[in-house]
């Protein structure tokens, strides 16, 4: 997973329990229901960690470490009208300045370094747990986007596979997805957020998306010793 932008200080981890062969009358696309989101500060970075309870008719849920190659690839890279990969010294107007999501310095391109700094589009399908927060305002929730300066990061991520064999299985469970930083009070201090959350197995077929609590992080801190 790669969460280790802004001097790696975002990075998620997550816990999957699971329980095959439920009722058969599961749906095909991924189905869930929001659980739980907890908040744990420590004396290193802190956990915002929210639950979501799956159904799933097939099992196609969740991606190896080498689930690498199309559609799963984690980049798109640019080329020009004549082939050639866009890079920033030839970059056309169109293309954004520079940044770390749009650009990668020195890829690995066909087992070759490319010694250059390339425009590239993020593929969304490298991930299979969507992730968006909101902040209340006025009365309305905006999006606060992590994508965007000054952080250009993502929460989304990886679960890995619930079943081992590719032999569709109708499961059921539960996942634990941690984000861990440091920044979550010095960012959201005492806002009301909100968290949408959604889940895509290997067809490419999005859950629906769920919506935790309207909380602040204090409603939602837990107690440790």
């Amino acid at each position: 997973m790669r969460f280790n932008r802004l001097s790696g200080i975002f990075f998620s981890i997550l816990l999957v329990s699971s329980c095959v062969n439920p009722p058969e009358n599961f749906p095909s696309t991924p189905s869930i229901t929001f659980e739980s989101l907890e908040y744990v500060p420590t004396s290193g970075p802190d956990s915002l960690i929210i639950g979501i309870d799956f159904q799933d008719a097939e099992g196609d849920l969740g991606l190896s470490s080498t689930d690498i190659n199309p559609p799963f690839n984690a980049l798109e890279y640019q080329r020009n009208v004549a082939g050639n990969l866009i890079t920033y010294s030839t970059r056309p107007p169109e293309a954004p300045n520079y940044n770390p999501i749009d650009w990668v310095i020195d890829p690995i391109i066909n087992n070759q370094v490319v010694k250059d700094t390339i425009w590239v589009k993020q593929n969304p399908n490298q991930y299979n747990i969507f992730v968006k927060f909101f902040i209340k305002r006025n009365g309305q929730f905006t999006e606060f986007r992590w994508e965007d300066p000054p952080f250009y990061t993502t929460f989304n991520g990886r679960f890995p596979r619930i079943l081992n064999s590719d032999e569709g299985q109708a499961v059921e469970g539960n996942i634990k997805y941690a984000m861990l930083s440091s920044g979550w009070e010095s960012i959201f201090r005492n806002d009301t957020i909100r968290i949408d959350i959604q889940i895509q197995d290997r067809q490419l077929n999005r859950s629906n998306e769920v919506s935790s609590d309207a909380v602040t992080l204090r409603q939602i801190t837990r107690n440790t010793p």
